[in-house]
């Protein structure tokens, strides 16, 4: 077995099998394309199957120079995870990175906005610009559901089920779930469709996207980046945000509120619970509402 194989079939595993996102199998295979290129740079002749534990530490010491500790432990966790297919499909009989420590790394609390923050950057959009209307919906829609990126360019129309108050999210490894939706996104999303998308022509297999750009197609990550970072920009905001900090702001204010872990998680995809306590470390304030609330010595 040489590498491109081994890489073409862990490629196939990781979509079939275990259901993962493109950007997710991406991720994987690219780190596995690094390790292959390093291997060519040094003359270094062993297939996937013969690999062992000293050529692999000297890709990661390399590798090690160029990335920060995060990267280093989400590098040294794809590799893990190839080899262990390479053993579950019996091609090996041993994984060479199981004595491979990652390095230790705290948690990353995300960052969030305020309410008046969230505010402020929708208000920032320019409702005079064509799409103006548009990039409101879409801020105003990510921020009602708590939805990725890559969930809100690929909301369909025939995903709305505005009777129920809810919309159905197709998320990471194309698990489906139903999210429900705030009264006032709603009232953005049929204004969008009824006043500005109906004018709009869709290109072939768009039909049914719910927000196209100006050549009748889906947007892309990148257009969101730049349209959140423009408004950030316009009203001066000093934090670095991203499309995910919608996300975030989302979870962190709902339990803010009084909001369930357990919906929370529920309405974001989380697979585990444990993804979702972050929010907790966000507001200390919640713990000690709690305590004061719920203790019997209150």
């Amino acid at each position: 077995m040489n590498w491109n194989n081994a890489i073409k079939d862990y490629h196939s595993f990781l979509k079939i099998e275990r259901g993962l996102s493109t950007n997710t199998i991406n991720s994987y295979t690219n780190d596995l394309e690094k390790l292959v290129k390093f291997l060519l740079e040094n003359e270094i002749t062993v297939s996937p199957i013969a690999i062992d534990e000293y050529s692999i530490q000297q890709f990661i010491y390399d590798a090690a120079k160029k990335i920060n500790p995060r990267s280093q432990a989400r590098l040294i966790s794809g590799l893990k995870s190839f080899f262990d297919y390479l053993v579950f499909e019996d091609y090996r009989k041993t994984n060479p990175t199981d004595l491979i420590e990652a390095p230790k790394i705290g948690r990353k609390l995300p960052d969030t906005l305020s309410e008046e923050e969230i505010d402020a950057l929708i208000a920032a959009i320019d409702l005079s610009h064509p799409q103006g209307e548009r990039n409101r919906t879409i801020l105003e829609t990510m921020y009602s559901c708590g939805l990725r990126v890559s969930e809100v360019i690929t909301l369909k129309i025939s995903d709305l089920f505005f009777d129920e108050g809810f919309i159905r999210v197709l998320g990471k490894g194309n698990k489906e779930r139903f999210v429900p939706i705030h009264t006032q996104a709603q009232k953005f999303i049929k204004s969008y469709i009824n006043e500005i998308r109906i004018h709009e022509i869709s290109q072939k297999n768009h039909e049914d996207t719910l927000f196209l750009n100006r050549r009748g197609k889906g947007l892309t990550r990148q257009l969101i980046f730049m349209m959140i970072n423009d408004a950030a920009t316009k009203i001066n905001l000093k934090k670095k945000i991203s499309p995910h900090t919608f996300r975030h702001s989302f979870a962190t204010h709902l339990l803010k509120y009084g909001a369930d872990l357990r919906a929370i998680q529920q309405m974001l995809g989380h697979e585990s619970i444990t993804t979702t306590e972050i929010y907790v470390h966000l507001d200390t304030s919640y713990l000690r509402d709690v305590v004061e609330t719920y203790h019997p010595r209150r």
